[in-house]
């Protein structure tokens, strides 16, 4: 990425940043440029880490081994009162 501008381009961009920003605001403006830098790297890890927790959260749930169907019956009526119990007040 900066293989071509070499050592006089640096030191050209050096010289011109300090003529527009001067001596006193380069650590400041350095600075700034860190913390923005961070903030990113920061945001893209727990974007990726939900992103991995949200793929693990979605493997295919393992079949049931040979239940009777009398249970396979009932647990979609007991899940049903269930859910009824955990409403929320209004």
């Amino acid at each position: 990425m900066l293989s071509g501008i070499g050592v006089p381009g640096i030191i050209l961009l050096v010289i011109l940043a300090l003529l527009l920003f001067g001596p006193n605001k380069l650590p400041e403006l350095g600075r700034a440029v860190g913390r923005t830098f961070r903030e990113f790297k920061d945001g893209a890890r727990e974007i990726i880490g939900e992103d991995d927790q949200a793929s693990r959260n979605n493997e295919p749930a393992k079949p049931l081994a040979s239940a009777p169907s009398e249970v396979q019956a009932a647990a979609p009526a007991a899940s049903a009162s269930t859910a009824d119990n955990k409403r929320l007040p209004e």
